[in-house]
């Protein structure tokens, strides 16, 4: 299947990309905005960077110019990555936080609920954490937090009770083993809903397992400080916990200011250093939703170093 990635023009034109600048792709994945980064620089380079060294494997098949630099690591980590790499500052960088195609499409990673494999879910194979762990061993009334938090499960108190009375027999497996205890405890009714009964609960414990809101938020506050003046921050969310961070940290930096309203000048000392490009945030148009119906909750955001 071919790779479609989300908002690329939209991306590419935020980054306003010089042909002889540094940038980052923080979340590599198979590559699909890399690619177009890297057809527009001259002598510039790429930081091209993944949690999964897969992604990585695969990509390096399309930097046939050697534009690009490829690191294992996750992006929480951007001031430590670029600092070893002896770079000060970049003129751009953007930051995909949805899942990639193939950790879904690859049954054996254990990220879908349609296909049964072993409880995994981890995005760098090196972590120690596994789907199965959390499942399996996380107390009742965590796994209904992150269910609801993370999920936003309206079952989730049913779904955690019905995991603890199975897990206190024998342990659950296989996502299709979850994937039966989940259908078990819900109503009928929400059976029959057009989204999968599964689905919330798949994409809490992901995001649980790979610590993915904890990996946002350390990137959001390290990233800016990393940026030229006038470099572009581009991050493309896809559901509304996400998308807050990204809003929240972002504001945080264009309107920091701590003093009451009716101060006459400002005495705690902020000063901005992010503007907003973006007001609202860019979705894709109905185009490439039709071409890509996992581009449909996708937001991208785009603040310039000041």
């Amino acid at each position: 299947m071919e790779h479609l990635p989300v908002l690329l023009t939209e991306c590419i034109e935020g980054l306003n990309i010089k042909p002889d600048g540094i940038y980052v792709d923080g979340t590599l994945g198979r590559g699909g905005h890399a690619r177009e980064i890297a057809k527009r620089l001259s002598s510039g380079r790429l930081i091209a960077i993944d949690r999964d060294e897969e992604a990585i494997k695969q990509a390096k098949q399309y930097d046939i110019d050697g534009k690009m630099n490829f690191i294992h690591g996750n992006f929480k980590d951007i001031s430590r990555i670029l600092s070893e790499e002896n770079i000060d500052a970049v003129d751009g960088m953007l930051f995909d936080l949805g899942v990639s195609s193939p950790q879904l499409d690859n049954a054996g990673r254990g990220f879908s609920y349609m296909q049964d494999a072993s409880l995994d879910m981890r995005m760098d194979k090196q972590d120690s954490l596994t789907a199965f762990e959390v499942v399996n061993s996380w107390p009742e009334e965590e796994l209904k937090k992150i269910f609801f938090q993370y999920g936003e499960e309206k079952y989730a108190r049913e779904i955690s009770r019905a995991i603890a009375r199975y897990r206190m027999k024998e342990p659950i497996n296989t996502t299709f083993e979850l994937n039966d205890i989940i259908f078990s405890a819900i109503p009928a009714k929400a059976r029959r809903e057009n989204q999968h009964p599964s689905k919330r609960c798949f994409q809490a414990l992901r995001i649980a397992v790979n610590d993915e809101l904890g990996s946002i938020e350390k990137m959001l506050m390290e990233a800016p400080d990393k940026l030229k003046i006038g470099g572009r921050l581009c991050v493309i969310s896809f559901h509304s916990l996400e998308d807050r961070l990204v809003k929240i940290a972002f504001n945080s930096r264009v309107n920091g200011c701590i003093c009451p309203k009716d101060a006459p000048v400002c005495i705690c000392g902020f000063k901005p250093s992010l503007k907003l490009i973006t007001k609202k945030p860019i979705i894709p148009r109905e185009l490439e939703i039709e071409a890509n119906a996992r581009a449909r909750s996708a937001k991208l955001r785009i603040a310039e170093k000041i």
